[in-house]
């Protein structure tokens, strides 16, 4: 409980014409909105945006904390293209309407014995967000959500309606994380698995001995990630084990789990914030209070039900990939930072782990990737933590996640990531005019 995750369920706000993400730190007055319902629409809105001189976004959940969802011309609203198209039994494989949050898959899986192999904690962003912009969850043999891209439907910058899959690898690993900026995807194929479960133990366990142990424990572990608390010298550890679907759900009821999830990780933890951000001498001791109330439990319930949990505080949030084994030095250095630069942090930092890929601007692209996430509570004052964290992880190698804060430009992101220009190759073939440009993509992928 008290644990932070990758994005909260709750979607971005429009108040007077302007548009804003969830996390409040991006806004935008659009020049148009519109709701496309098929591919159509889609190719008329983009026809229409380059013979008025405009550029064309779509826009989903708002749960970026960056700017990649800016649409300053015409934002497309996908909320109308969603649902399931058709499911393949022999190969496992499902098509999804881009729209599609991830909160309606499993429903729409479950008649067809079928699962998404590996999900985030968070579930309210859309399938063609979540994938345009690296969201992931945790797991060494696992990678992020685009991993699992099969093929996809996407309408280009000219209005060119074409179909993507393995028959054309170099195309699929550029636009299964394509952020945005080859075109508006309108459907997607996944590569699912049989339904599964997931045999949970969580608790607090000392700080010190979970970093030392960080590697091994993600070896173990099928999902394994922490949250720390600053301040303390504790950790919830999260360990989740597959097992089959028909092993029975097991652990605490509903009602324990409803004031463990709600009660206290959402609502008590946000007083603490609230009053933290009021009298920033006083986190320390609210952090220990947090950390103390830490429990153990062991629970088995459905893949999904496991893999994501229900976050309601608002907060701002920074995350880098680095090379696995550098995680543990990363974090003893921000340890020490906080300590150095007395800075007063409400909330924990996220630790995860990933499989390596071959997608071009994977954070996770050519290497297996631990992942550090750092927060801050949306009513915090603004100060150098971001940016000393940042220096930090870029000293590492580090990969911002897409979706995150940071100020990596082209220049830098051109330094990690080896196949950064073959992207801009598939780039000036698929956009050559620039009608998804935003300011966003003009600073990381360059004009």
């Amino acid at each position: 409980m008290f644990s932070v995750s990758e994005h909260a369920p709750s979607t971005a706000t429009s108040t007077s014409g302007t548009w804003r993400n969830w996390g409040r730190t991006e806004s935008v007055v659009p020049a148009q909105v519109r709701t496309p319902r098929a591919v159509d629409d889609v190719a008329a809105a983009i026809a229409d945006a380059r013979a008025g001189g405009l550029t064309v976004k779509p826009v989903g959940s708002g749960h970026s904390f960056s700017a990649i969802a800016l649409a300053p011309g015409i934002q497309l609203d996908m909320s109308a293209m969603r649902g399931l198209v058709s499911v393949d039994a022999d190969t496992a494989q499902a098509t999804f309407r881009a729209g599609t949050t991830l909160h309606e898959i499993p429903d729409l899986l479950a008649p067809h014995g079928l699962a998404m192999p590996n999900l985030g904690d968070v579930d309210a962003q859309t399938l063609s967000g979540a994938t345009s912009t690296g969201t992931h969850g945790t797991g060494a043999a696992f990678g992020g959500i685009s991993t699992q891209i099969v093929g996809l439907e996407i309408v280009t910058g000219t209005g060119e309606v074409r179909r993507i899959d393995g028959a054309r690898p170099e195309l699929l690993s550029a636009a299964a994380l394509g952020l945005g900026a080859l075109g508006v995807v309108t459907e997607i194929t996944l590569q699912c698995v049989p339904s599964f479960g997931l045999h949970a133990y969580e608790g607090p366990e000392p700080i010190d001995d979970v970093i030392d142990s960080f590697l091994d424990s993600v070896a173990v572990h099928d999902h394994y990630e922490f949250y720390w608390f600053p301040h303390t010298g504790f950790a919830l550890t999260k360990k989740n084990v597959r097992v089959d679907a028909d092993v029975p759900a097991q652990g605490p009821g509903r009602v324990r789990r409803y004031i463990d999830d709600e009660l206290l990780s959402n609502g008590l933890f946000g007083v603490l914030c609230a009053v933290g951000a009021r009298a920033p001498k006083v986190v320390p001791k609210l952090n220990s209070l947090a950390a103390n109330a830490l429990s153990a439990r062991t629970y088995i319930d459905s893949s999904t039900r496991v893999f994501v949990s229900s976050r309601t505080v608002r907060f701002r949030e920074m995350e880098y990939a680095l090379p696995i084994e550098r995680i543990p030095e990363a974090l003893n250095q921000i340890r020490e930072l906080i300590i150095r630069r007395r800075y007063r942090i409400s909330f924990p930092l996220e630790v995860r782990a990933a499989a390596a890929d071959d997608l071009m601007l994977s954070t996770a692209g050519g290497r297996a990737s631990g992942y550090i996430a750092v927060h801050r509570f949306h009513r915090d004052r603004m100060d150098g933590y971001f940016d000393d964290v940042e220096e930090i992880m870029v000293s590492h190698g580090g990969r911002p996640h897409w979706g995150k804060m940071h100020t990596r430009d082209a220049g830098y992101l051109r330094t990690v990531y080896p196949r950064f220009d073959d992207f801009l190759a598939v780039r000036a073939d698929f956009d050559p005019d620039r009608v998804f440009a935003n300011p966003y993509l003009h600073s990381v992928l360059g004009a």
